[in-house]
């Protein structure tokens, strides 16, 4: 695989598309007045407003120009993710190779940055999952990660009497701490976290935005929470954060720092900031759409206008499952290579079992509407079709088409 200038041999784990590396070096997130370039420069100038060092210069760095290959090292190991952990699958991930991917989430450069130095920074890019289809799923999407790290001075200086008190202790786990973590820091670490994540939540929703944290897991932070704003009266999870697994800040070089991190989506965001009703719509070239998120500045208030809901075509697919191994998501990935952005949604209809035979049969609805104009009949009945022969050759289903 040619990408970025660089050359990937192929193996038994190569699984990227052609459809997903034509998407690679888009950075929708750098396109000046796009709507992810909007969110990102919006948090990125709160951050840049109200968080600064000791003299006077942000906090925090923003990198947003790193290469979307990574490692798997950097990826998962880096990340403390078990060998066996499910997040690693070839169904769930596009793989150049056996040690190469297209990074998973922007947390595959946490580590690399500890590394380097930094105490605080934002990192922000595009990433690649293999997933359902419908209009909030996409197979890229972009995402901002942010980490701090403290120091026991850092974090204990503003705390009133708060000279004898130690980051680090030989504990033991519990739902609220890791073992090395005493209560006190981890408390302030939380704290703060919250503190720095509501402020920016309501600095982009607005003000008397109602905040809610669910507890959850992750498997490099603890303790994990997901913070869930009220947009017009519905709960919506909006990002996933918590304090860092200090074994990660370890071994990344800042073993006297303890620290936090989060990770959110841009596209989730600007779909409920402007009320963008299609994931699609982000990798839109039409001009109805881009022109409405130029403004004067980057807060300028936007209700977006959707350009007329055309109507759908709906055509189902059936087929006999081979007797290896089948994913659902190899489906999927080969009814976007060839349909694209035509595909709204994909829903499995029906699985039954033949009685006598044990075979599985699949029947799936695909359906066929693009964002920006009428689709015939006729172009619907060609793609189908391909679909249909495709997954028969590729696939090794038995159609019942």
């Amino acid at each position: 695989v040619e990408l970025l200038g660089k050359s990937y041999p192929q193996d038994d784990y190569s699984n990227v598309t052609e459809k997903i590396l034509s998407k690679v070096g888009k950075n929708l997130h750098n396109r000046k007045h796009h709507p992810l370039w909007l969110i990102k420069e919006q948090v990125k100038e709160h951050f840049y407003k109200h968080y600064l060092g000791r003299r006077g210069t942000p906090l925090f760095s923003v990198y947003d120009g790193l290469s979307p290959v990574v490692t798997v090292q950097q990826n998962f190991d880096s990340l403390l993710i078990p060998q066996n952990h499910a997040s690693r699958r070839k169904e769930d991930n596009y793989y150049l190779n056996r040690d190469h991917m297209l990074r998973a989430h922007t947390s595959a450069h946490q580590w690399d940055l500890i590394h380097s130095g930094l105490d605080a920074f934002l990192a922000v890019g595009d990433v690649y999952r293999r997933d359902t289809i419908d209009n909030t799923h996409y197979p890229v999407f972009h995402q901002m990660e942010g980490v701090r790290l403290f120091s026991c001075h850092e974090l204990f200086s503003s705390i009133k009497d708060g000279e004898g008190l130690q980051l680090f202790e030989q504990g033991h786990r519990t739902a609220h701490k890791q073992e090395c973590h005493t209560m006190e820091a981890v408390r302030l670490v939380e704290f703060n976290l919250k503190q720095v994540l509501t402020k920016l939540m309501t600095h982009i929703f607005g003000d008397g935005l109602q905040v809610r944290w669910v507890d959850c897991y992750f498997p490099f932070t603890h303790p994990s929470f997901e913070m869930e704003i009220n947009f017009q009266g519905e709960w919506m999870e909006v990002l996933g954060c918590g304090v860092m697994e200090q074994q990660l800040v370890n071994s990344a070089g800042a073993q006297d720092k303890i620290g936090w991190a989060f990770g959110l989506g841009l596209e989730r965001l600007a779909m409920i900031l402007y009320d963008i009703p299609d994931i699609r719509l982000f990798w839109s070239e039409d001009e109805r759409f881009l022109k409405q998120f130029i403004g004067p500045h980057i807060w300028q208030k936007i209700k977006f206008q959707p350009l007329s809901r055309y109507p759908p075509l709906i055509n189902d697919i059936s087929f006999w499952l081979p007797s290896e191994t089948y994913s659902q998501n190899d489906f999927y990935d080969l009814v976007r290579t060839i349909g694209g952005d035509l595909i709204e949604k994909v829903v499995l209809l029906d699985e039954f079992a033949h009685p006598k035979t044990k075979k599985v049969s699949h029947c799936y609805r695909i359906i066929y509407r693009h964002p920006e104009r009428t689709l015939t009949q006729d172009e619907v009945h060609r793609i189908h079709q391909a679909i249909e022969e495709s997954a028969v050759r590729e696939l090794g289903v038995e159609g019942r088409f």
